[in-house]
Order: C-alpha cells, then structure tokens, then sequence
C-alpha cells in the first residue's frame, strides 16, 4: 500500500512513509472491513462515517509538515487511524487531541489507540466546529469532514505560524484547504478537490 503511494507520489517524505507503515490500518476497522485494510479507498466505520482512503492520509500528514512535540487537534476522530497515524508523526512528546461528534465511535476509537499502544493521543466527544479551546493553541489542526467555510473558532485556536489543513466547500465535493496563521492573518492555499463527510456542528453544516 505505501509502495503505491510513493510511486504515485503521493507520499514524498520518508518520516510519512514510515508512519504509514507503523501504522496497522487493520485494527482501526470493523471485522467485516478487514479484508480490504490496505487498499487504497475510504470504508466505512458505522454510524454513517468512513475511514478515509489512505492517499487522503498520506496528503494531509504531507501538507501538515508535523514535527516532534507538536500538539495537534484533529476534527473527526473516526475510528482513531488518521490520529494514530499523526501521533508516528509528532512522537511521545508530542500530543494529538482528536474530536468526535458520535460516543459510540469516540468510545471504539479510544480502546483501539490504547491498545495499539498510542497514549500520547486523547479521544474527546463533542462538536469539532468549535474545536476544544480548553488545550488552545495548536500547533497544527487536521481537519477530516468537509465545512461550508473555515470555522471562525479553529481559526482562532490556531497557534500563530500554525498550519490547518480543511476541505471547504458544499456536501458533495470540497477544496481542501491549507490554511496559515501568519502575524495574525488566515493565509489560505488550494491543494486541490477531495470528497469528505460534512462536518456537523454550530460552525459546519447543519444536522441532516
């Protein structure tokens, strides 16, 4: 699988590849999904959610740039993969606070990261628009579900010369976004169209 995504090049750096393949994508499925853990495309994870596929992780680890001992808010903890994935990435003293509007997956995804041994990752159920000011300010934020625009509070909880990546745009396809904080201004680029669950919340998309 990371073969693949290195010879598509989608996978440029070597500290990504290696949290790849750390990173055993099979625990974080349903029994059901197992099978196909290492193909490259998203699956579900139950309540209406997917895991996504791995390109999309291997990009969004890229486009981050994580660094060892960064704190790290990710929206949309989903079953905990991309999360274990990113906390490879900022090593033990690092932190990963991952956000999940569903208890029931919350609850699967905290068991799952403890026993693959993450304990610098922290699950917390809530609504992800708003981020978790309570650990502000990140270093970096990983946003996993599409928004209608850049929620003002995960703006706000960026830390200055922080990086947000977010896909943007409608229910159906999104541009995702890397977003910068530089002497106080939300500095935006385009990596291109992607296709997320939509981010529910005050500042996402309303509930369907």
């Amino acid at each position: 699988m990371v073969a693949g995504l290195r010879g598509r090049g989608l996978v440029f750096s070597e500290r990504v590849e290696e949290a790849l393949l750390k990173v055993p994508r099979h625990l974080f499925l349903p029994e059901s999904a197992r099978s196909q853990a290492y193909r490259d495309s998203p699956l579900p994870i139950g309540d209406g959610q997917t895991i996504s596929a791995p390109h999309m992780v291997a990009m969004m680890a890229e486009a981050l740039d994580l660094r060892d001992g960064q704190k790290v808010l990710e929206i949309g903890a989903g079953s905990g993969y991309n999360a274990a994935v990113m906390a490879e990435l900022v090593g033990p003293q690092g932190k990963i606070i991952t956000m999940e509007r569903h208890p029931s997956l919350a609850e699967k995804a905290t068991k799952i990261l403890l026993e693959a041994g993450y304990a610098n990752v922290q699950v917390v159920v809530g609504d992800g628009s708003l981020g978790h000011p309570e650990q502000a300010p990140y270093d970096r934020i990983s946003v996993t579900c599409g928004a209608p625009r850049v929620p003002g509070p995960l703006a706000e909880q960026l830390r200055e010369g922080g990086t947000m990546v977010i896909p943007v745009g409608g229910l159906d396809y999104q541009s995702l976004l890397r977003v910068r904080k530089q002497s106080g201004r939300i500095m935006t680029e385009d990596l291109g169209s992607v296709v997320f669950v939509p981010l529910i919340g005050e500042k996402g998309h309303p509930s369907q």
